[in-house]
């Protein structure tokens, strides 16, 4: 198996860098974290809710069957720690995914419809990337939203999880850090 692939490498750093800037958030009253900001997903909570919703649609493309969402969004978002709580078990069960599925299972391709309309299909091993980028791109919005709030915040950098993380991790599963 893939332990150590570029796939297995990436997810480890999305639940890493989710799980930091998540402690950076949980710094902050809720009040701070579901007040109205000038955000598509119109606050930190909701933001984070985002790249929940899209991690658990994809799963279920992945699983082949049916999500309830009908937007990449929830009318309602969650609560932060349920969110929080979700996000880290999604992340967990991705990372779980990459370090177990081949390199024929990350190739096959799954055919799926996007929310919006119009039929997908990508790669198992392109939608985990997917999923890593979409949630760097997030992570990077909420980090700006947290900047004024004076937390005080990790760092989130993938040379950062390279440097300080991947060589134990990569270590404890039995593989190199190369």
């Amino acid at each position: 198996m893939p332990d150590l692939s570029t796939v297995h490498r990436m997810t480890a750093y999305m639940a890493w860098a989710d799980d930091v800037v998540l402690k950076n958030a949980e710094q902050l009253p809720d009040a701070a974290l579901t007040a109205p900001r000038d955000a598509l997903f119109k606050s930190i909570a909701g933001t984070f809710d985002h790249i929940l919703v899209v991690a658990e649609i994809f799963r279920a493309h992945l699983e082949g069957r049916d999500h309830p969402h009908r937007a990449r969004y929830r009318s309602e978002t969650l609560p932060f720690p349920e969110v929080a709580r979700h996000l880290r078990d999604m992340d967990e069960h991705y990372v779980g995914l990459a370090r177990r599925w081949s390199d024929a299972e990350l190739a096959e391709t799954i055919t799926f419809e996007f929310v919006g309309g119009g039929a997908g299909a990508m790669t198992r091993e392109d939608i985990l990337l997917h999923l890593v980028n979409h949630a760097t791109y997030h992570r990077g919005f909420v980090s700006t939203l947290l900047f004024p709030l004076k937390t005080k915040g990790a760092a989130n950098d993938l040379t950062v999880f390279l440097r300080d993380v991947w060589p134990e991790m990569s270590r404890s599963i039995g593989g190199s850090a190369a």
